[in-house]
């Protein structure tokens, strides 16, 4: 393939087995040059209360935190596919989806669906709108959610704005197509 139209991104290997750069419920085709690393939702060594509250902000959304963030610097676009993880239950894969956006102050405009991945994984997805109050602008978010016996997980493409949101949906598709449950 040679990236060019869409869900046309070349693969640049995994992430989720183990020994992978983030071990996951999850196994998923990364777009080459994109750089994984997983993300430790309790910093060492900061003690800092304020810090800690900041951290837990960012790292938590809804019913999950984040595990691992997928870098598109490398391969020219400012964006990132993070992974998110939660606790096993009972929760479906829309419910955690849904409340995923829910959690995200300036969330609207959310249209879900479901969608089939490799293996006959089956979750749900939702394309939304951001607005931040910060920037008075409004971008284009994408995220998908799939229950496994390890816990829920999501799936997030984000993006500067929704030009750059959309040049890295290829990627987000090759993802979402090589998904399985680990």
């Amino acid at each position: 393939m040679s990236g060019s139209g869409p869900g046309a991104a070349r693969s640049g290997g995994s992430v989720g087995a183990a020994g992978s750069a983030c071990e996951l419920p999850v196994t998923f085709d990364i777009a080459a040059s994109w750089k994984p690393k997983a993300v430790d939702p309790k910093p060492a060594g900061n003690d800092d209360e304020l810090a800690g509250e900041l951290a837990d902000a960012l790292l938590h959304q809804g019913p999950v935190t984040m595990a691992c963030e997928i870098d598109a610097k490398p391969a020219g676009a400012i964006g990132f596919l993070r992974v998110w993880t939660g606790e096993p239950g009972d929760a479906d894969a829309r419910s955690v989806l849904k409340e995923f956006v829910a959690a995200e102050e300036g969330a609207g405009k959310a249209k879900y669906r479901t969608f089939e991945a490799a293996d006959g994984v089956t979750g749900a997805e939702v394309t939304y709108q951001y607005t931040s109050k910060v920037l008075d602008e409004t971008k284009e978010q994408r995220a998908l959610a799939v229950t496994t016996k390890r816990g829920p997980v999501v799936l997030h493409l984000g993006g500067l704005d929704t030009e750059e949101h959309r040049a890295m949906l290829p990627a987000y598709e090759l993802a979402k197509r090589t998904l399985r449950a680990g």
